[in-house]
């Protein structure tokens, strides 16, 4: 039989154990493991990749603990703008959202993008129309209100700034979740979701929603999630470079993703880490910050959940 897989990150940045308490630790890590457990017994009953990470993706899409969906940060004007997106790597199909509000699961506004209409990509209070039009789940205002959320706005608010939502100040993250996945069939899928930046303003879109670069799969080589300084990821073209490299240069998965994280990123400045999976069923988490929320579970009856390196 096939090896079959998924892994997950909550996202990356600056987490400090000495700052965490044991029991919020260990709330991260119940979450992370109920979503990367609901991904494999998809893949497990004969399930899809895409249903795979699309069902993991929103269980921690429903946390408030993470920056996404229910637990998306606030923007410069005390709104959730939430991007997310989904690629298919059988037939390099994708589906992505930008600054949509009101979604109570962006993943499967991506989906649907990527399923049933004729774009890649949609964005706006447009794509909010499009929501209606698929029957998806919309959540009010209050819903996506955490106490947490409001005060962290407030202090980066009042000094103007926008903030990832990692610093040493904050300790946390950038705010991303994510899902990689290969099935019983061999064939690989990915999904990214986030809320952006603290007190994003001009409508500012990360690299979550951008294919082949937060978010890729292509049953040629892998598939990948990114979590990290957005700008910096799109610049690099982070994850279809890890393709890319596998491809054309041979590489490893393990190669080519530690060479984009560990090298690529840290002489443009850039910060974060992805987790990726091959036909193989190999599975990599590579990060050049302090920790990054991530798990995995696989037919090879391996399992791991960490925070911290």
């Amino acid at each position: 039989m096939k090896n079959y897989g998924i892994a997950i990150h909550g996202g990356a940045g600056t987490i400090s154990k000495t700052n965490m308490s044991k029991w919020k630790a260990e709330a991260y890590r119940q979450v992370l493991k109920r979503a990367y457990t609901v991904g494999y017994l998809t893949l497990h009953k004969g399930g899809t990749s895409l249903d795979a990470v699309t069902e993991a993706v929103i269980v921690m899409e429903n946390s408030p603990l993470f920056n996404a969906g229910r637990g998306a940060v606030f923007t410069h004007e005390g709104e959730h703008e939430m991007d997310a997106a989904i690629m298919d790597g059988k037939k390099l199909k994708a589906g992505g959202v930008a600054g949509v509000s009101g979604i109570k699961n962006p993943i499967l506004l991506s989906r649907a993008v990527m399923q049933h209409s004729k774009h890649v990509i949609i964005s706006g209070p447009q794509a909010r129309e499009f929501a209606r039009e698929q029957g998806l789940e919309f959540a009010p205002k209050d819903y996506f209100y955490d106490e947490y959320r409001y005060k962290q706005w407030q202090r980066v608010a009042s000094k103007d700034q926008v903030s990832l939502d990692h610093d040493e100040e904050l300790n946390k993250k950038f705010g991303t979740v994510g899902a990689v996945a290969l099935d019983k069939k061999g064939n690989l899928a990915a999904a990214t979701s986030t809320g952006g930046m603290v007190n994003k303003k001009y409508g500012r879109i990360g690299d979550s929603a951008l294919v082949g670069i937060g978010t890729y799969a292509n049953n040629n080589s892998c598939a990948i999630s990114c979590t990290g300084h957005g700008e910096f990821f799109i610049r690099a073209v982070v994850a279809h470079e890890v393709s890319a490299r596998m491809l054309h240069k041979h590489e490893s998965l393990k190669e080519a993703s530690e060479h984009v994280v560990m090298h690529v990123l840290p002489k443009m400045g850039g910060k974060g880490g992805l987790i990726g999976i091959d036909l193989q069923g190999n599975i990599v988490m590579p990060f050049n910050t302090k920790g990054m929320y991530r798990g995995f579970r696989n037919s090879r009856n391996e399992e791991f959940v960490n925070i911290f390196k």
